[in-house]
Formats: C-alpha cells, structure tokens, sequence
C-alpha cells in the first residue's frame, strides 16, 4: 500500500479539485464520561496522522483526543512476543536498514502469496527489536510527523494493554483495543502462532467476555472460525475486494448470504469504506450501497476502515486544495459516512471523528475541517 500511495503523489496535485478556503485546525475534543455504545471511535494505529503509527506515543495522544479503543496490528518476534508493526516487514516503519549489525537478516519471503523483501519481525527477538527506533511511514505525506522518527521503540502488545489500563484508570473512562491479527496463516506457518499469545494476554488483563472492551479482527476467516470456540470477546471479519489470504472470498460475504454466515463466528465487519459508498478514481462518490443495512439485519455491528485527514485520501468534495498532504474537511467527511448508519469508524484522526459525532453546530455553519 505504501508503494501505491508514493507512486501516486505526483499525479494527485493535478486531479485534486481546489476550494475556496484551506483547512482550518480542528479544537482537541476529549470525550467526557464512558464511551457510547455506539458509534464507536477507534484509532487507527493510534493517532497516526499526528504521530508515527504504531508507538505508545501516538496511542496515547489517540486517546487524549477521545478513542474508544486503540488499534494494534500484531506480528511476532522470533521469541514469540507480539509486537505491534503495519507489516511484519519494518523497513518502512524502523530505522532497520542503518543498523549494520543486522544487514545479514535482510531477505527475500513470501507473504500471503506475495514475494516480499525486507527486514522481517520474526528473525529478531524482542531485545533485538527494542534496538531499532520507529519513523513515518508516510513521510511525503506526513512530513511533521517524520520529524518524529528515531524517538519511539517498537511497543508490546502488553505494554498497549497496560497504557489502555492506565488511561481507563486515570480518565475514568474506558479504554479498549482492537487488535488485528496480522497474516496469522504466515505466522503459523512458520511456528509463532499469534491467537495463542494473544488470548493469554487478553485473559491476564481479565478481558475474556463480549462486555469486556476488546474486539479482534482479521482479514482471515480460518483463524477467526478457530477463535469463536476459545474466547468470548468480540470479533470482526474485515471485508475487502477479492480473495482473502486463505482461499475464501470477500465478495460473496458482502451479500446478505454471506453476511448470514459471518455471524455465526463474528460481531461485526470491517469493510473497506468503498465498499459502502463507492468513489470514482477523481474522489467522485457514488450512491450508498446496502451493505450497513444487509449486515444489521444479519445482526452484525459495521465498523469501516480508514478515515484520513489528507486531501490524498478524501473525497473530492471535502479536499481543501489540490497539495495532496494538505489537510482537508475530514469532520464534515464522517459525518456525510456516519448518516449511513454505521456503528464505528477506524481513523487515523480520532480528534476529527470525536468532532463529528458532537451536535451540529446549532449555528447552521459547516462544521470545521478536520485536522
């Protein structure tokens, strides 16, 4: 994905449509008091357009801002600690390539079918990975934030349970996390196995039960089939296009058959945004689809993925100027998705997606653009 996303930067200016005002900044919004049932804000890799994803750093400044939960996708090392990384392979979120003791490990594997170089989780222990420091992974379009890099390590999975703990603690209100279980076929596959890691730390931080403030997703069926029968809390089958990583089809479970069945071992889906309002390449919405209304009357909770406050990533009508980095109306972007009736939303902006779901402004004005 990161590959697609530089590749296209140049020719981004040039399609942007360009509108009267710029961005303005968007006010930190904390919520006050327990989250709702729903809609739910969950933080994409933390606040990842503030901070480089996947630290402690930006989980905690996601929940300042006011997420229900903080999303960590799970690898593991070679010593079986899962460890919170986009990919398993970290050139392009650690300082991996400077390190010369470690230029032997780089190589060549296949991921979920795909050749895949690079420096890999699985062949560094955890002490060897607490060496390496965390940088952007979007640096063209998140430059501030590279100015972060080198100043956060590689956060645990315990150590996200605990800052979610200390925050629940310390602001009253509760804090989850919605762990992905990243290539889990590839992982068991070569013997470091996340499910197991990952319940027992679940079960040492008391979290067993569908009440408890945990959701866990795959874009795998298998392994989320396996994990109904070994833990109560919440699971979410993630939808995208095409086949998933272990032979089973995405476009057959957006159908109300397919839905039907996702319920017998899941909560919720987490269906790439498009697939409820489809865009055009130019950013041009198209109409809604019925996919929110066909998984509710299956009984499952929709949460769609990813919100992003960078013209890059909104629709055209919300883009403040054709400079893809630029920040546009994201608040004004999830409020247009969150009248078709979903329960949650993955962004990369909690304070944006806090923003809007407070009351309108009673003004009549628009709402302010995100940041």
């Amino acid at each position: 994905m990161r590959r697609t996303i530089l590749a296209g930067l140049a020719a981004a200016g040039a399609c942007l449509m360009s509108l009267s005002a710029s961005a303005a900044p968007l006010p930190k919004s904390p919520r006050a008091g327990p989250p709702p049932a729903a809609p739910i804000v969950i933080a994409h890799r933390g606040a990842s357009a503030e901070r480089p994803e996947h630290t402690l750093a930006a989980y905690a400044l996601a929940i300042a801002e006011g997420a229900d939960f903080i999303e960590p996708d799970l690898v593991s090392t070679r010593d079986g600690v899962l460890v919170a990384r986009h990919e398993n392979e970290i050139s392009g979120t650690t300082d991996v390539a400077s390190h010369p003791e470690f230029a032997a490990r780089r190589r060549s594997q296949d991921i979920d079918g795909v050749s895949v170089t690079g420096w890999f989780t699985e062949d560094f222990t955890l002490a060897e990975l607490k060496t390496l420091r965390a940088s952007e992974r979007l640096p063209q379009l998140r430059p501030a934030n590279a100015g972060y890099d080198g100043q956060f390590d590689i956060p645990t999975l315990d150590e996200i349970v605990a800052l979610a703990k200390t925050e629940t603690a310390r602001s009253g209100r509760t804090i989850g996390i919605y762990p992905e279980t990243k290539h889990p076929s590839h992982f068991t596959r070569i013997g470091l196995p996340i499910e197991p890691a990952l319940l027992k730390a679940l079960a040492a931080a008391g979290w067993t039960r569908a009440s408890d403030p945990v959701f866990i997703q795959s874009f795998e069926v298998d392994n989320l089939k396996a994990l109904r029968g070994q833990t109560g809390v919440r699971l979410v089958q993630l939808i995208a296009v095409g086949p998933t990583p272990d032979g089973h089809d995405y476009d057959a479970m957006r159908t109300p058959a397919g839905l039907n069945a996702i319920k017998a071992y899941a909560d919720a889906i987490g269906p790439a945004r498009e697939l409820i309002i489809p865009s055009d390449k130019e950013g041009v919405l198209g109409a809604v689809t019925s996919l929110v209304a066909d998984a509710h009357a299956a009984g499952l909770e929709v949460h769609p993925w990813t919100f992003r406050p960078e013209n890059y990533f909104l629709g055209k009508k919300w883009r403040s100027s054709p400079d893809p980095k630029a920040r546009g109306a994201a608040v004004d972007e999830i409020r247009f998705y969150l009248e078709t009736g979903i329960d949650g939303l993955f962004s990369d902006s909690p304070a944006a997606a806090v923003a809007a779901l407070a009351p309108p402004d009673v003004s009549g004005r628009d709402s302010p653009a995100g940041n």
